[in-house]
Order: C-alpha cells, then structure tokens, then sequence
C-alpha cells in the first residue's frame, strides 16, 4: 500500500511553477511574455506525470506494470511558483509518460498558448525514481530540464534545470508530504514545500470504476536572489557632484532573501474508466512577495484539467 499511496500523493504536487523573464528580480519569474505554467509542480503544478499517477491508484501494489500514458490537459490561468501574475490566460499541455514497474519513470511534456510567439514555448523532460521503505513512508526523486523556445537576446531564463525530492507520510485516510527542490542553471534557488491532503474516493459505482478527491493545503517557502540599486548619494549636492564628473548615480546591490512565497488550497476530482482517467481540479493561491522584492501579486483561483490513456505491458 505504500507505493500505491504515494501515487495518490502524488496528484497534487501543489506548487505551479512558471519561469517568465526577470528584470530586477532573479526569482522563478523571468519577464512576459513567456510564462510557462507547470505546475502543479512541486506543490501544484504537475510535471505532466500526474495524470500516470492517478491511473495508477486503482491498481494493487503488487500488481503495477510497467506503464505507457498520453494525455491532453488544459488550464485556465497561468502561474508562477505559485505566484499568479495578475491575468487570465490559457494553455494546453500535451504528453506522454513512461513508469517502470521497477520506479523509474520518464515525461515528456509540452505547453502551448496562441497567447505567445512562438505559440508552442516550453518542453519539459523529466525524470525519476519512486519507492516505498515502509507502509507509511515513500519517497521520489526528480530531475527536471525546461527547454524554452524562441527565446530573444534580451530575455532571460536563469533557472533550466531542477532537482527534487519528495516525501510521503500516510496516516489513515491523511497524507503529509515534504518536497524539497533546486533550481539552477545561471542561478539557484530553494523550494520548500510542506502540505496535507485528505484521501477520498469511491469504488464501483455504475460504469465508473473509481472516483477521488483530494482536498489539499499546502505552504511554499523559497529563495529569491533580489537585485536592487542603492544609490551612491543621498543629497542634492552629492548628486550633483557627481554629475558633474560623470560619476555613476547607482550601483547594483544583490542579496538573497528566504520565506513564505505562497500558500494553496486545491480540490482535484479524478473520474477513471477502465483505461482512461479525466482529472479536474480548481486550485487558489495567496502569493506572498519577499521584503524587498519589485513584484506585485494577487490572490486569484485556476481551474485545470486532464485526460488520459493508460497503456499497459
């Protein structure tokens, strides 16, 4: 039961990640007008795995094979780390996964919005290894690379790579989960994710062979490399002179602030048909902005859903 509980733990990685362009801010946010949602990734977004995972939990431990799924999906706003940008727009995610009996596991999946040029924008490959200790304990590890298309020369993606590791703790009907991440590339920075959700579901009822729902709360920590410019002089007269010399007004000063990015409560329904699973979800965020960092944000809700085919070995 452990395995099969950390798919169900699974559903709701809670924390949409987005990269945009950045301007005086290093973050996850890189600057319009690529924004790549995910997602559902570590707290919510979903490196697209989540539909395989979902699938899977109407199988018995024991007997999960190795697993091909495509799969369709679609939301309805776009995120970043958790972070909502303040506008409506839209995105389809298409997919495929491949999860061995053994826990390994591969993803590829891409995002696509007629809102950008080029319209198809980001690639993400991924890849990982899931296994359960105990009954009550399992773990995931992840890397993920985020491949940018059309990307100009005055925009900049600092972070293109990602490590995770995910933990899940099953008591009763109650899962806590523990992620933990690292982006880098250019730069780095650090997610922590804590969040509980609640495991509801039904069995057999007419045609359908499983319905579920998984109300969760979640709470994102994080690292933001914060760029500000001080400046050198602070009165009239010491503008001036340095004007008049052709001294620099501002210098660059860059540090690295740590706390609460964003808090997120999602209630993701799944409805599974023999093969096929339909996954709906409505997701809110309440952004929180560090001391110090030029962004505005706003509290606002998503919906996101996905279809999938499951292909057994």
């Amino acid at each position: 039961m452990g395995l099969k509980k950390l798919w169900l733990g699974l559903i709701l990685v809670s924390v949409c990640w987005v990269p945009s362009k950045s301007q005086q801010t290093d973050s996850l946010l890189i600057n319009d007008p690529y924004i790549a949602e995910l997602d559902s990734m570590i707290a919510h977004g979903d490196t697209g795995f989540l539909s395989l995972i979902d699938s899977l939990l109407n199988i018995p431990a024991p007997k999960l094979k190795s697993q091909v799924l495509m799969r369709f999906g679609y939301n309805t706003n776009v995120v970043s780390a958790s972070r909502t940008l303040g506008f409506n727009q839209f995105g389809v995610a298409p997919g495929i996964a491949y999860y061995h009996k053994s826990g390994l596991y591969a993803d590829y999946t891409g995002y696509w919005s007629k809102a950008y040029d080029p319209s198809y924008y980001l690639t993400i490959l991924s890849g990982g290894y899931i296994n359960s200790p105990t009954r009550w304990w399992s773990i995931l590890a992840e890397y993920n690379r985020y491949l940018y298309a059309g990307l100009g020369e005055d925009e900049y993606v600092p972070y293109k790579n990602s490590l995770g590791l995910s933990n899940y703790f099953d008591v009763k009907r109650v899962t806590f989960r523990l992620d933990y991440l690292l982006f880098f590339g250019d730069k780095s920075a650090h997610r922590i994710n804590p969040s509980v959700m609640l495991n509801l579901e039904k069995t057999k009822l007419g045609k359908i062979d499983r319905i579920a729902f998984y109300p969760t709360a979640s709470v994102l920590f994080g690292s933001e490399q914060i760029t500000e410019l001080v400046p050198y002089a602070r009165t009239y007269l010491g503008i001036i002179f340095r004007i008049r010399r052709n001294m620099p007004l501002y210098y660059e000063k860059t540090t690295t602030h740590f706390g609460v990015l964003n808090y997120s409560f999602s209630a993701p329904v799944s409805v599974s048909v023999k093969t096929w699973t339909l996954l709906l979800s409505y997701t809110y965020n309440i952004p929180k902005a560090l001391p110090g960092e030029p962004i505005s944000l706003q509290s606002s809700g998503y919906i996101s859903a996905s279809v999938s085919k499951r292909l057994e070995f």
